[in-house]
């Protein structure tokens, strides 16, 4: 399956998903409260496929799959049968239109802890937190390649993608922060990363790089690929060889062993150079000498790199039946947190709204990814965008749950419900808002997928 198809395969399977669990959530409690539901449609629109219960509600599926809706009897939108008048939504007490209605919402939180729990229950797939290169304010708090991050904080990190999670908000508030590594050689340390010091311009993509961290997968290995003649290591490196040190020094990655070459060349000495053959441990006698590339003049041994691959998985995250409840519930928590989190940061300027509101372009794009990377990445993204529809759909903004929510809250306290004038204003206010993310959601859907 190309991206554009899976794209748009799992965009519509995605969205089938929230939208069903969350007007599910709005039908159950509507019918425990005893309102007729006339149609639970899932899109808009024309629709493709429906039929009539037997509870007399006609469920659909529509031809625009971007949305949905539960219609119940409500005098306010067409006649209703004196008969049926207990039945009508707007004949209800207000703490019954309100658990209506907070319970779309409700139903998205419940989803994304269940999704949680079956991504720890069938693990997924990650990389050990160990940092390749640390330099800035990473090397000022005594951050060193081969460091592995156990807990940024109070937040253990498992994998590094926890470990990225805890850092780039921190980073984008500017909030010195403790962070706890184990050594190379197994000793565990404490270190305060001043993040405080960070200067003002960088955003979400760029946030580990400003604070100096480059983790150890995506650094290219030290793998030596090909091996030139007439240079040093013609006669004794081999293609495959791992280097491992040089000069007593060791190297993490390929970006390591040109500036140690450079050092050794320059002191006119031999240097050891370490690596992994079939096995066994090997050490070789080099002295660097001078040779022209691309990049100009320098110290050479004579060999480049092998082709790297996509990096490997060398971590799970993964949780037994039991212990995957607490967790999922804990991480939903911590997650909702930072969404809303961000969110402030997004009107605060702290935080890029070209990165913070996503259209479903990205939307798509990063369901095919998510699902190429197994089940368990999948249901961690449809995890969090269930959280973020819960969310977004309990801002007090009119169309929304919570402007509907806001509308009741006040006829609680006035003892009446808001005028048919004051609710058409507030409509009209929150289409306008609504729109205008719309607007901005596509636009930066162009501006990232496209331009950039």
């Amino acid at each position: 399956m190309n991206e554009l198809l899976g794209s748009i395969w799992w965009l519509a399977v995605s969205l089938g998903i929230l939208v069903t669990f969350h007007e599910f959530g709005h039908y159950w409690v509507a019918r425990r409260c005893g309102v007729r539901v006339l149609r639970f449609s899932i899109g808009f629109g024309r629709p493709l496929w429906s039929r009539v219960g037997r509870d007399g509600t006609e469920y659909a599926i529509a031809a625009i799959p971007l949305g949905g809706y539960v219609k119940m009897l409500d005098e306010r939108e067409g006649d209703v049968a004196p008969s049926d008048l207990h039945l009508a939504f707007n004949r209800k007490p207000v703490w019954q239109r309100m658990a209506v209605v907070v319970a779309g919402p409700l139903a998205n939180l419940l989803l994304c802890v269940i999704l949680l729990w079956g991504m720890f229950v069938i693990g997924r797939p990650d990389f050990v937190p160990a940092i390749g290169r640390a330099e800035g304010i990473a090397a000022a708090a005594g951050l060193r390649a081969g460091d592995t991050v156990l807990a940024v904080e109070d937040r253990n990190t498992p994998t590094w993608t926890e470990a990225e999670l805890a850092l780039v908000p921190a980073a984008l508030d500017r909030r010195d922060i403790d962070i706890r590594v184990r050594g190379i050689e197994g000793a565990e340390a404490t270190r305060r990363l001043r993040l405080s010091e960070l200067p003002g311009s960088i955003d979400e993509l760029r946030a580990l790089q400003a604070i100096g961290i480059a983790p150890r997968h995506l650094l290219r290995p030290a793998r030596v690929g090909d091996v030139t003649k007439d240079f040093p290591a013609a006669t004794v490196l081999k293609p495959g060889d791992l280097v491992t040190a040089i000069d007593g020094r060791p190297v993490q990655s390929w970006d390591d062993i040109a500036p140690l070459v450079a050092e050794v060349g320059k002191s006119g000495e031999l240097a050891m150079v370490e690596v992994q053959r079939s096995g066994e441990r090997l050490a070789f006698p080099l002295k660097p000498i001078r040779g022209k590339d691309e990049g100009g003049t320098r110290w050479m041994l004579g060999v480049g790199p092998a082709q790297a691959g996509d990096p490997v998985p060398d971590a799970v995250l993964r949780l037994g039946p039991i212990d995957a409840v607490p967790a999922a519930i804990s991480e939903t928590a911590h997650q909702a947190h930072e969404l809303v989190a961000m969110l402030k940061r997004v009107f605060t300027g702290r935080a890029d709204v070209r990165n913070a509101v996503a259209g479903p372009i990205t939307i798509a794009r990063a369901a095919n990814a998510f699902a190429a990377h197994g089940a368990a990445w999948y249901l961690s993204l449809l995890a969090m965008l269930s959280l973020s529809l819960a969310i977004l759909n309990l801002l007090p903004l009119p169309i929304l749950d919570g402007g509907h929510l806001l509308y009741y809250l006040i006829e609680l306290i006035k003892g009446r419900p808001v005028s048919d004038r004051a609710m058409a204003a507030g409509q009209f206010v929150g289409l306008a808002i609504i729109v205008g993310l719309m607007g901005l959601a596509f636009y930066n859907d162009i501006v990232n997928n496209l331009v950039r």
